[in-house]
Protein backbone atom coordinates (compact mmCIF):
# COMPACT_ATOMS: atom_id res chain seq x y z
CA UNK A 1 0.00 0.00 0.00
CA UNK A 2 1.30 3.44 -0.89
CA UNK A 3 2.26 5.50 2.21
CA UNK A 4 0.93 9.10 2.51
CA UNK A 5 4.29 10.73 1.75
CA UNK A 6 4.75 8.68 -1.45
CA UNK A 7 1.16 9.37 -2.48
CA UNK A 8 1.65 13.12 -2.11
CA UNK A 9 4.81 12.87 -4.21
CA UNK A 10 2.94 10.92 -6.89
CA UNK A 11 0.09 13.46 -6.90
CA UNK A 12 2.60 16.13 -7.90
CA UNK A 13 3.52 14.31 -11.14
CA UNK A 14 0.59 15.82 -13.06
CA UNK A 15 -1.33 19.07 -12.74
CA UNK A 16 -4.22 18.97 -10.23
CA UNK A 17 -6.65 19.76 -13.06
CA UNK A 18 -5.75 16.61 -15.00
CA UNK A 19 -8.76 14.26 -14.94
CA UNK A 20 -9.11 10.79 -13.59
CA UNK A 21 -9.21 8.83 -16.84
CA UNK A 22 -11.21 5.60 -16.90
CA UNK A 23 -10.51 3.23 -19.79
CA UNK A 24 -13.48 0.99 -20.58
CA UNK A 25 -17.18 1.57 -20.04
CA UNK A 26 -18.29 -1.85 -18.87
CA UNK A 27 -19.45 -2.62 -15.34
CA UNK A 28 -16.16 -1.72 -13.69
CA UNK A 29 -15.46 1.44 -15.66
CA UNK A 30 -18.94 2.95 -15.84
CA UNK A 31 -19.88 2.23 -12.23
CA UNK A 32 -16.56 3.62 -10.99
CA UNK A 33 -17.20 6.81 -12.96
CA UNK A 34 -20.71 7.13 -11.53
CA UNK A 35 -19.58 6.36 -7.96
CA UNK A 36 -16.71 8.86 -8.19
CA UNK A 37 -19.03 11.54 -9.61
CA UNK A 38 -21.20 11.24 -6.47
CA UNK A 39 -18.27 12.20 -4.21
CA UNK A 40 -18.09 15.77 -2.97
CA UNK A 41 -15.32 17.79 -4.59
CA UNK A 42 -14.55 14.99 -7.02
CA UNK A 43 -11.88 15.56 -9.68
CA UNK A 44 -12.65 15.90 -13.39
CA UNK A 45 -13.64 12.47 -14.74
CA UNK A 46 -13.11 11.26 -18.30
CA UNK A 47 -14.53 7.91 -19.46
CA UNK A 48 -12.99 6.57 -22.68
CA UNK A 49 -15.15 3.92 -24.37
CA UNK A 50 -15.42 3.19 -28.11
CA UNK A 51 -18.97 1.82 -28.07
CA UNK A 52 -21.99 4.11 -27.91
CA UNK A 53 -24.02 1.89 -25.55
CA UNK A 54 -23.41 0.29 -22.18
CA UNK A 55 -24.43 -3.37 -22.13
CA UNK A 56 -25.86 -5.00 -19.01
CA UNK A 57 -24.51 -8.47 -19.80
CA UNK A 58 -26.38 -10.56 -17.16
CA UNK A 59 -29.68 -9.70 -18.90
CA UNK A 60 -28.47 -10.44 -22.42
CA UNK A 61 -30.30 -13.79 -22.28
CA UNK A 62 -33.62 -12.04 -21.71
CA UNK A 63 -32.94 -9.81 -24.69
CA UNK A 64 -32.42 -12.92 -26.84
CA UNK A 65 -35.73 -14.38 -25.69
CA UNK A 66 -37.66 -11.13 -26.10
CA UNK A 67 -38.43 -10.84 -22.39
CA UNK A 68 -36.57 -7.51 -22.32
CA UNK A 69 -35.88 -4.83 -24.93
CA UNK A 70 -32.54 -3.52 -26.12
CA UNK A 71 -33.04 0.01 -24.73
CA UNK A 72 -33.60 -1.44 -21.27
CA UNK A 73 -30.30 -3.34 -21.05
CA UNK A 74 -28.23 -1.25 -23.48
CA UNK A 75 -28.72 2.48 -22.74
CA UNK A 76 -26.60 5.07 -24.53
CA UNK A 77 -23.62 6.55 -22.70
CA UNK A 78 -24.60 10.11 -23.59
CA UNK A 79 -27.98 9.56 -21.93
CA UNK A 80 -26.57 7.79 -18.87
CA UNK A 81 -23.89 10.40 -18.23
CA UNK A 82 -25.89 13.55 -19.00
CA UNK A 83 -25.64 15.91 -16.03
CA UNK A 84 -23.54 13.45 -14.02
CA UNK A 85 -20.22 15.34 -14.16
CA UNK A 86 -18.56 12.65 -16.28
CA UNK A 87 -17.14 13.42 -19.73
CA UNK A 88 -17.32 10.60 -22.28
CA UNK A 89 -14.90 10.24 -25.18
CA UNK A 90 -15.90 7.72 -27.86
CA UNK A 91 -12.43 6.49 -28.67
CA UNK A 92 -10.06 3.62 -27.91
CA UNK A 93 -6.88 3.81 -25.83
CA UNK A 94 -3.96 2.12 -27.59
CA UNK A 95 -0.98 3.07 -25.41
CA UNK A 96 -0.20 4.28 -21.90
CA UNK A 97 2.82 6.35 -20.92
CA UNK A 98 2.84 5.88 -17.18
CA UNK A 99 6.00 7.94 -16.70
CA UNK A 100 4.47 11.07 -18.19
CA UNK A 101 0.91 10.20 -17.06
CA UNK A 102 -0.58 10.24 -20.56
CA UNK A 103 -2.75 7.94 -22.67
CA UNK A 104 -2.73 7.78 -26.46
CA UNK A 105 -5.91 6.94 -28.38
CA UNK A 106 -6.66 5.38 -31.75
CA UNK A 107 -7.74 8.76 -33.13
CA UNK A 108 -4.38 10.30 -32.29
CA UNK A 109 -5.25 12.12 -29.07
CA UNK A 110 -2.70 12.42 -26.26
CA UNK A 111 -4.47 12.94 -22.91
CA UNK A 112 -2.99 13.65 -19.48
CA UNK A 113 -4.34 11.97 -16.37
CA UNK A 114 -3.93 12.38 -12.63
CA UNK A 115 -4.99 8.78 -12.00
CA UNK A 116 -5.76 6.07 -14.54
CA UNK A 117 -8.35 3.30 -14.14
CA UNK A 118 -8.15 0.28 -16.44
CA UNK A 119 -11.44 -1.58 -16.87
CA UNK A 120 -11.04 -3.12 -20.30
CA UNK A 121 -12.77 -6.39 -19.38
CA UNK A 122 -12.40 -9.61 -21.31
CA UNK A 123 -13.05 -11.07 -24.74
CA UNK A 124 -14.07 -14.53 -25.90
CA UNK A 125 -11.17 -16.98 -26.01
CA UNK A 126 -10.90 -19.33 -28.99
CA UNK A 127 -7.82 -21.06 -27.48
CA UNK A 128 -6.28 -21.16 -30.96
CA UNK A 129 -8.74 -23.85 -32.09
CA UNK A 130 -9.04 -23.84 -35.89
CA UNK A 131 -12.26 -22.35 -37.26
CA UNK A 132 -13.66 -20.90 -34.02
CA UNK A 133 -13.14 -17.27 -35.02
CA UNK A 134 -14.41 -17.85 -38.57
CA UNK A 135 -17.37 -20.19 -38.09
CA UNK A 136 -18.81 -19.74 -34.61
CA UNK A 137 -21.02 -17.08 -33.01
CA UNK A 138 -20.22 -15.28 -29.78
CA UNK A 139 -22.65 -14.06 -27.15
CA UNK A 140 -21.26 -10.85 -25.66
CA UNK A 141 -22.64 -7.99 -27.80
CA UNK A 142 -25.91 -6.68 -29.23
CA UNK A 143 -24.70 -7.72 -32.67
CA UNK A 144 -24.20 -11.28 -31.37
CA UNK A 145 -27.80 -11.33 -30.12
CA UNK A 146 -29.15 -10.07 -33.44
CA UNK A 147 -27.21 -12.70 -35.41
CA UNK A 148 -28.44 -15.46 -33.11
CA UNK A 149 -32.05 -14.25 -33.30
CA UNK A 150 -31.89 -14.41 -37.10
CA UNK A 151 -30.49 -17.95 -36.91
CA UNK A 152 -33.26 -19.01 -34.51
CA UNK A 153 -35.91 -17.60 -36.84
CA UNK A 154 -34.39 -19.39 -39.82
CA UNK A 155 -34.31 -22.72 -37.98
CA UNK A 156 -37.91 -22.37 -36.79
CA UNK A 157 -39.17 -21.49 -40.26
CA UNK A 158 -37.15 -24.19 -42.02
CA UNK A 159 -37.74 -26.91 -39.41
CA UNK A 160 -35.84 -29.70 -41.15
CA UNK A 161 -35.26 -33.06 -39.43
CA UNK A 162 -32.23 -33.23 -37.13
CA UNK A 163 -31.42 -29.54 -37.10
CA UNK A 164 -28.80 -28.94 -34.42
CA UNK A 165 -27.13 -26.09 -32.55
CA UNK A 166 -23.99 -26.59 -30.47
CA UNK A 167 -23.22 -24.43 -27.45
CA UNK A 168 -19.57 -24.85 -26.42
CA UNK A 169 -18.79 -24.36 -22.76
CA UNK A 170 -20.99 -25.45 -19.84
CA UNK A 171 -20.19 -22.60 -17.52
CA UNK A 172 -22.90 -20.15 -16.48
CA UNK A 173 -23.05 -18.46 -19.90
CA UNK A 174 -23.36 -21.72 -21.79
CA UNK A 175 -26.01 -23.20 -19.48
CA UNK A 176 -28.15 -20.05 -19.42
CA UNK A 177 -27.89 -19.69 -23.18
CA UNK A 178 -28.72 -23.34 -23.87
CA UNK A 179 -31.91 -23.09 -21.81
CA UNK A 180 -33.04 -19.91 -23.59
CA UNK A 181 -32.24 -21.39 -27.01
CA UNK A 182 -34.21 -24.56 -26.30
CA UNK A 183 -37.23 -22.50 -25.26
CA UNK A 184 -36.98 -20.25 -28.30
CA UNK A 185 -36.55 -23.11 -30.77
CA UNK A 186 -39.64 -24.93 -29.44
CA UNK A 187 -38.46 -28.39 -30.39
CA UNK A 188 -37.52 -27.50 -33.97
CA UNK A 189 -33.79 -27.97 -33.30
CA UNK A 190 -31.62 -30.18 -31.11
CA UNK A 191 -29.39 -28.23 -28.70
CA UNK A 192 -26.07 -29.82 -27.68
CA UNK A 193 -24.07 -28.39 -24.77
CA UNK A 194 -20.43 -29.39 -25.11
CA UNK A 195 -18.07 -29.31 -22.14
CA UNK A 196 -14.43 -30.35 -21.96
CA UNK A 197 -14.58 -30.94 -18.20
CA UNK A 198 -16.41 -33.59 -16.19
CA UNK A 199 -19.60 -31.60 -15.59
CA UNK A 200 -21.41 -28.32 -15.87
CA UNK A 201 -21.02 -25.23 -13.68
CA UNK A 202 -17.92 -26.30 -11.73
CA UNK A 203 -17.84 -23.00 -9.78
CA UNK A 204 -21.58 -22.72 -9.09
CA UNK A 205 -23.47 -23.26 -5.84
CA UNK A 206 -24.72 -26.84 -5.47
CA UNK A 207 -28.40 -25.86 -5.54
CA UNK A 208 -28.01 -23.86 -8.74
CA UNK A 209 -26.06 -26.69 -10.34
CA UNK A 210 -28.85 -29.15 -9.52
CA UNK A 211 -31.51 -26.77 -10.85
CA UNK A 212 -29.50 -26.23 -14.03
CA UNK A 213 -29.20 -29.97 -14.62
CA UNK A 214 -32.95 -30.38 -14.25
CA UNK A 215 -33.68 -27.41 -16.50
CA UNK A 216 -31.48 -28.85 -19.25
CA UNK A 217 -33.11 -32.27 -18.92
CA UNK A 218 -36.63 -30.84 -19.15
CA UNK A 219 -35.67 -29.11 -22.39
CA UNK A 220 -33.86 -32.17 -23.76
CA UNK A 221 -30.59 -30.26 -24.07
CA UNK A 222 -27.91 -32.88 -24.67
CA UNK A 223 -24.94 -32.38 -22.37
CA UNK A 224 -21.68 -33.85 -23.68
CA UNK A 225 -18.96 -33.86 -20.99
CA UNK A 226 -15.29 -34.88 -21.33
CA UNK A 227 -15.56 -33.67 -24.92
CA UNK A 228 -13.08 -31.30 -26.52
CA UNK A 229 -13.65 -29.29 -29.69
CA UNK A 230 -10.75 -29.95 -32.06
CA UNK A 231 -11.96 -27.75 -34.93
CA UNK A 232 -14.98 -25.87 -36.24
CA UNK A 233 -15.92 -26.09 -39.91
CA UNK A 234 -18.82 -24.69 -41.93
CA UNK A 235 -21.73 -26.88 -40.87
CA UNK A 236 -19.83 -29.03 -38.42
CA UNK A 237 -17.53 -29.69 -35.47
CA UNK A 238 -14.65 -32.07 -34.95
CA UNK A 239 -14.93 -33.43 -31.40
CA UNK A 240 -12.69 -35.61 -29.28
CA UNK A 241 -14.67 -37.43 -26.59
CA UNK A 242 -14.60 -40.60 -24.52
CA UNK A 243 -15.35 -42.69 -27.63
CA UNK A 244 -12.69 -41.00 -29.75
CA UNK A 245 -12.91 -38.52 -32.60
CA UNK A 246 -16.31 -37.57 -34.01
CA UNK A 247 -17.71 -35.31 -36.73
CA UNK A 248 -20.88 -33.60 -35.56
CA UNK A 249 -23.06 -31.90 -38.15
CA UNK A 250 -24.52 -28.64 -36.85
CA UNK A 251 -26.45 -25.64 -38.15
CA UNK A 252 -24.62 -23.25 -35.87
CA UNK A 253 -22.01 -23.06 -33.10
CA UNK A 254 -22.20 -20.59 -30.20
CA UNK A 255 -18.89 -20.23 -28.37
CA UNK A 256 -18.94 -19.49 -24.62
CA UNK A 257 -15.91 -21.55 -23.60
CA UNK A 258 -13.70 -19.10 -21.82
CA UNK A 259 -12.29 -15.59 -21.72
CA UNK A 260 -9.04 -13.96 -22.74
CA UNK A 261 -7.46 -10.77 -21.48
CA UNK A 262 -5.38 -8.30 -23.43
CA UNK A 263 -3.62 -5.57 -21.54
CA UNK A 264 -2.73 -2.28 -23.18
CA UNK A 265 0.75 -1.35 -24.34
CA UNK A 266 2.38 0.53 -21.48
CA UNK A 267 5.72 2.12 -20.73
CA UNK A 268 7.05 0.92 -18.37
CA UNK A 269 5.38 -2.48 -18.91
CA UNK A 270 2.50 -3.46 -16.62
CA UNK A 271 2.91 -6.76 -14.70
CA UNK A 272 0.39 -9.39 -15.84
CA UNK A 273 -0.39 -12.97 -14.83
CA UNK A 274 -0.22 -15.97 -17.16
CA UNK A 275 -3.70 -15.20 -18.55
CA UNK A 276 -2.89 -11.57 -19.31
CA UNK A 277 -4.73 -10.07 -16.34
CA UNK A 278 -3.25 -7.05 -14.58
CA UNK A 279 -1.58 -7.82 -11.26
CA UNK A 280 -3.12 -5.62 -8.54
CA UNK A 281 -2.52 -4.77 -4.93
CA UNK A 282 -5.40 -5.24 -2.45
CA UNK A 283 -6.12 -1.52 -2.93
CA UNK A 284 -6.75 -2.16 -6.69
CA UNK A 285 -3.55 -0.27 -7.56
CA UNK A 286 -1.38 -1.95 -10.16
CA UNK A 287 1.77 -3.56 -8.82
CA UNK A 288 4.63 -1.00 -8.96
CA UNK A 289 2.30 1.60 -10.55
CA UNK A 290 0.56 3.40 -7.65
CA UNK A 291 -1.24 5.96 -9.85
CA UNK A 292 -2.70 3.23 -12.08
CA UNK A 293 -5.70 1.18 -10.94
CA UNK A 294 -7.67 -1.75 -12.38
CA UNK A 295 -10.91 -3.56 -11.63
CA UNK A 296 -13.32 -6.07 -13.10
CA UNK A 297 -12.34 -9.09 -15.19
CA UNK A 298 -8.97 -7.61 -16.19
CA UNK A 299 -7.80 -7.18 -12.57
CA UNK A 300 -6.12 -10.05 -10.76
CA UNK A 301 -5.47 -9.97 -7.03
CA UNK A 302 -3.68 -12.47 -4.83
CA UNK A 303 -6.98 -14.14 -3.90
CA UNK A 304 -8.83 -15.04 -7.14
CA UNK A 305 -12.31 -13.58 -7.56
CA UNK A 306 -15.12 -14.74 -9.89
CA UNK A 307 -15.43 -12.91 -13.20
CA UNK A 308 -18.90 -11.59 -12.43
CA UNK A 309 -20.71 -8.27 -12.49
CA UNK A 310 -21.18 -8.55 -8.72
CA UNK A 311 -17.43 -8.25 -8.16
CA UNK A 312 -17.17 -5.22 -10.45
CA UNK A 313 -20.11 -3.49 -8.68
CA UNK A 314 -18.38 -3.79 -5.32
CA UNK A 315 -14.94 -2.88 -6.63
CA UNK A 316 -16.33 0.29 -8.19
CA UNK A 317 -17.38 1.70 -4.81
CA UNK A 318 -14.06 0.81 -3.19
CA UNK A 319 -12.10 2.24 -6.11
CA UNK A 320 -14.03 5.52 -6.14
CA UNK A 321 -13.10 6.00 -2.48
CA UNK A 322 -9.49 5.03 -3.10
CA UNK A 323 -9.15 7.47 -5.99
CA UNK A 324 -10.21 10.28 -3.69
CA UNK A 325 -7.79 9.03 -1.00
CA UNK A 326 -4.96 8.75 -3.51
CA UNK A 327 -5.44 12.28 -4.82
CA UNK A 328 -5.53 13.61 -1.27
CA UNK A 329 -2.39 11.73 -0.25
CA UNK A 330 -4.32 9.59 2.24
CA UNK A 331 -3.98 5.84 2.98
CA UNK A 332 -6.00 3.59 0.69
CA UNK A 333 -8.44 0.85 1.70
CA UNK A 334 -8.11 -2.79 0.62
CA UNK A 335 -10.96 -4.26 -1.39
CA UNK A 336 -12.92 -6.95 0.46
CA UNK A 337 -15.37 -8.98 -1.60
CA UNK A 338 -18.73 -9.81 -0.05
CA UNK A 339 -20.39 -12.77 -1.75
CA UNK A 340 -24.06 -11.81 -1.93
CA UNK A 341 -25.21 -15.00 -3.62
CA UNK A 342 -25.68 -16.33 -7.11
CA UNK A 343 -28.51 -16.02 -9.64
CA UNK A 344 -29.00 -17.87 -12.91
CA UNK A 345 -31.51 -17.59 -15.73
CA UNK A 346 -32.75 -21.08 -16.64
CA UNK A 347 -35.12 -20.57 -19.54
CA UNK A 348 -38.00 -18.27 -20.36
CA UNK A 349 -39.59 -17.02 -17.13
CA UNK A 350 -37.45 -19.30 -14.94
CA UNK A 351 -34.39 -18.79 -12.76
CA UNK A 352 -32.53 -20.20 -9.80
CA UNK A 353 -30.90 -18.31 -6.95
CA UNK A 354 -28.92 -18.86 -3.78
CA UNK A 355 -28.34 -16.04 -1.32
CA UNK A 356 -29.17 -14.64 2.05
CA UNK A 357 -29.44 -18.10 3.53
CA UNK A 358 -32.20 -19.34 1.22
CA UNK A 359 -32.65 -21.00 -2.15
CA UNK A 360 -35.38 -20.53 -4.74
CA UNK A 361 -36.11 -21.71 -8.26
CA UNK A 362 -38.81 -21.19 -10.87
CA UNK A 363 -40.98 -18.21 -11.79
CA UNK A 364 -40.62 -16.46 -8.41
CA UNK A 365 -36.83 -16.67 -8.66
CA UNK A 366 -37.04 -15.18 -12.15
CA UNK A 367 -38.95 -12.15 -10.85
CA UNK A 368 -36.56 -11.68 -7.91
CA UNK A 369 -33.57 -11.89 -10.25
CA UNK A 370 -35.18 -9.34 -12.56
CA UNK A 371 -35.84 -6.92 -9.67
CA UNK A 372 -32.35 -7.42 -8.24
CA UNK A 373 -30.78 -6.47 -11.55
CA UNK A 374 -33.18 -3.55 -11.91
CA UNK A 375 -31.63 -2.11 -8.76
CA UNK A 376 -28.21 -2.50 -10.37
CA UNK A 377 -29.01 -0.79 -13.67
CA UNK A 378 -26.84 2.32 -14.06
CA UNK A 379 -28.40 5.58 -12.93
CA UNK A 380 -31.70 6.28 -11.18
CA UNK A 381 -33.23 7.93 -14.24
CA UNK A 382 -32.65 4.84 -16.37
CA UNK A 383 -34.02 2.61 -13.61
CA UNK A 384 -37.22 4.70 -13.52
CA UNK A 385 -37.60 4.44 -17.30
CA UNK A 386 -37.25 0.67 -17.16
CA UNK A 387 -39.76 0.39 -14.29
CA UNK A 388 -42.23 2.53 -16.25
CA UNK A 389 -41.81 0.25 -19.25
CA UNK A 390 -42.37 -2.86 -17.14
CA UNK A 391 -45.49 -1.41 -15.54
CA UNK A 392 -46.86 -0.49 -18.96
CA UNK A 393 -46.35 -4.10 -20.08
CA UNK A 394 -47.82 -5.60 -16.92
CA UNK A 395 -51.38 -6.16 -18.26
CA UNK A 396 -49.89 -8.18 -21.15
Amino acid sequence: MLNPEAARSQAAVTPPTAPVVIVGGGFGGLYTALALAERRHHPPILLIEPNDRFLFLPLLYELLSGELRSWEIAPRYDSLLAGKGVAWLQDRVVRIDAQSSQVHTASGRCLAFSRLVLATGAQANDFGIPGVAEYSLGFRTLADVERLQRLIQTLKERSRPLQRLAVVGAGASGVELACKLADQLQGSTIVDLIEQGPGLLPQAKAFNREQAEQALQRRDVRLRTHTRVEAVQPGGLTLLGPAGSEQLKVDGVIWTAGLRFQSLECQPPIPVDRLGRLSCEPTLQLVDQPHLFALGDIAQQELPLPATAQVAFQQAECLAANLMHSLAGEPLDPFNYNDLGEMMSLGRGEASLVGGGFTLAGAAAFQIRKLAYLARLPGKSHQFKVVAGWLADWPR
